[in-house]
């Protein structure tokens, strides 16, 4: 559970790599949702994939080099490699087939008509001395025509400012979900898109749905002292105290920090109606530990986060609440509601049920956190290619400017692209967490995941406004 409230956004953390493991990241790395009625699982259709085009590039040809920045090893190989899955998704979808399955580091050229997307896969082991070294060779070497990465805050940042801005090569940054990547005037340009949802957003969406949906009035903050915690916490009390509650009391703690019983008891005495915190992996089973086995009136809200976290929450909630974990043990817990960025069982459109199935049967595992704002990535950029009619990265770029993009995971025009910071806004979700169902035990993994959507918050609302202080991006 992530965004800022008891998880983590994408970035760096502790954890094998795999789906099944228990980690995410932070904002300095960076782990870092939406419309519509919650789909039925049991109506998912079959995979449209391998039917007709639904957007081809009409009279458009030619080869277009893409340099792929992602951790594809270690600890963190899973959000690498479930951001070049939904890429790959993204790209599908557009032709009417399957993606690759087997797909690492190394080259990989997929056609969408007459386009064929020639993309060159680099392992930047989760470091940004890593990502700025791959990403100048791709440029210098290979001649890509613009790049997509990175999974952590800190490498985007590094190549967008060493790499993207000497060559003039756009980028598409993803997942990566740093809010300041796009509101900074340092690393915001017209070279630097971004599809994936940001940390503002997990906050700014969080803090309305406590603020209008719930009867919370006063809310204490914690966050890890360092950027991804201090971006939660002042997105959250940014837009609590503009709604009328009441910040009680903050507090930062260093990554890992275990003693929670006297800080949850500030909050208690404080007079604390609900508390957020934001935190990754790292320091959460502690802060979940106290917190499940204290005895306070506050409530706890935050966000979900992949799959990798929600295992090591999900294995918490088990040995603090004992088994067999039950939708009332979690209700009575007063853990949630969470925000999500996007969950497989969030949306019920024919994008998402077409996503769904092909992505979990050429993949094994559900569309996670960040596959949506990816595959979305890859569909903009194709996109923009039919409007531009041109393979070249320039002219792409001009395209996507302003761009609503026509298909997503979210729904048809479920993103669209700001003209003043190029951060495509969508729409948030807000669910309990639940017990996973049957159905979905194989392809999850986790103990926990959303149940159904309760609220929605509207990407223009979940989003940093132009005229607001903690925008400074003008383009």
């Amino acid at each position: 559970m992530g965004a800022a409230g008891i998880a983590a956004l994408a970035g760096c953390s502790e954890g094998d790599g795999t789906p099944t493991s228990g980690s995410d990241g932070d904002e300095d790395g960076n782990d870092g949702s939406d419309g519509g009625d919650g789909m039925d699982p049991t109506e998912t259709t079959d995979s449209s994939m391998d039917e007709t085009p639904t957007g081809t590039a009409s009279g458009v040809s030619g080869e277009l080099t893409i340099g792929v920045l992602q951790p594809m090893s270690g600890d963190l190989a899973y959000y690498g490699q479930q951001s070049v899955w939904g890429f790959l998704s993204g790209l599908g979808y557009k032709d009417g087939s399957e993606p690759p399955a087997d797909v690492g580091t190394g080259e990989t050229t997929f056609s969408v008509g007459d386009v064929d997307y020639r993309l060159l896969v680099r392992d930047t082991g989760f470091s940004a001395d890593g990502a700025q070294s791959a990403a100048t060779s791709l440029v210098r070497e290979d001649d890509v025509d613009m790049l997509f990465g990175c999974s952590s805050s800190a490498s985007a940042q590094r190549v967008i400012g060493q790499v993207v801005n000497q060559a003039q090569v756009p980028i598409m940054v993803g997942p990566a979900a740093s809010a300041a990547i796009t509101s900074d005037g340092e690393s915001c340009s017209d070279l630097v898109y971004r599809a994936s949802e940001n940390t503002a957003m997990d906050a700014r969406s969080g803090g309305r749905y406590v603020a209008n949906e719930t009867d919370v009035s006063k809310v204490y903050l914690f966050g890890a002292d360092y950027s991804f915690g201090r971006a939660v916490v002042k997105n959250y009390k940014s837009v609590l105290e503009s709604e009328g509650v009441e910040i009680v009391g903050e507090q930062f703690v260093e990554r890992g920090y275990a003693e929670w019983d006297g800080l949850l008891d500030n909050a208690e005495e404080a007079g604390a109606e609900g508390v957020v915190g934001g935190f990754t992996v790292a320091t959460l089973p502690n802060l979940f530990s106290s917190y499940l086995s204290g005895d306070y009136s506050f409530r706890t809200f935050g966000g979900y986060a992949t799959q990798i976290t929600n295992t090591v929450v999900g294995n918490t909630m088990k040995n603090v609440l004992g088994e067999p974990l039950t939708e009332e043990k979690i209700q009575n817990s007063k853990l949630g509601s969470f925000t999500t960025r996007y969950h497989w069982n969030q949306y019920d459109n024919e994008i998402n049920d077409s996503f769904v199935q092909s992505y979990t049967d050429t993949y094994g595992v559900v569309p996670d956190l960040f596959t949506s704002g990816t595959f979305t990535a890859a569909s903009a950029i194709h996109q923009a290619v039919g409007a531009s009619g041109s393979t070249t990265g320039e002219d792409i770029a001009g395209a996507l400017k302003g761009m609503t993009v026509t298909d997503t995971p979210k729904g048809e025009d479920g993103y669209t692209f700001q003209e003043y910071n190029n951060q495509a806004r969508s729409e948030m979700t807000v669910a309990d967490p639940i017990p996973t169902k049957d159905e979905w035990a194989d392809s999850w993994g986790a103990d926990i995941q959303p149940g159904e959507p309760k609220a929605r918050i509207a990407g223009e609302d979940a989003t940093i406004p132009v005229d607001s202080s903690d925008m400074n991006c003008s383009l």
